[in-house]
């Protein structure tokens, strides 16, 4: 089981713009923030999820967040996307398994940010 990830950013006022819409939908809010550089974004007021201005920056990085169900990944792609995100594949059923319905949406560094639902 991992504990929590950390991505380094290029612009953290950028990057926690993003992820604060986007994860929003899946339950996810700013638990710590550490002198307007890094942020901790968890629930129920862990973090789990962390972003840093601190080089090399992070790219090419893929990360998936779990939703409880499809209408919430739908939520998120359209939450990325209209926070800034560029699209890299609508909410949709993969190739993974039967019930595999996730949705891809890139950061401000070009990160391959996920929600994925495993059950129909």
């Amino acid at each position: 089981m991992i504990d929590h990830v950390n991505l380094n950013v290029r612009d953290w006022t950028a990057s926690r713009a993003f992820y604060a819409q986007a994860l929003a939908v899946l339950g996810y809010d700013v638990v710590k923030e550490w002198d307007g550089a890094a942020s901790g974004f968890g629930r129920d007021g862990q973090p789990s999820f962390f972003i840093e201005r601190r080089d090399p920056v992070s790219t090419g990085i893929h990360v998936a967040f779990t939703a409880d169900d499809r209408a919430t990944v739908d939520a998120f792609h359209a939450a990325a996307i209209a926070a800034g995100g560029t699209d890299n594949g609508a909410p949709g059923i993969r190739w993974y398994h039967p019930n595999y319905y996730g949705a891809f949406a890139l950061d401000p560094d070009g990160n391959n940010v996920e929600a994925v639902c495993h059950h129909g």
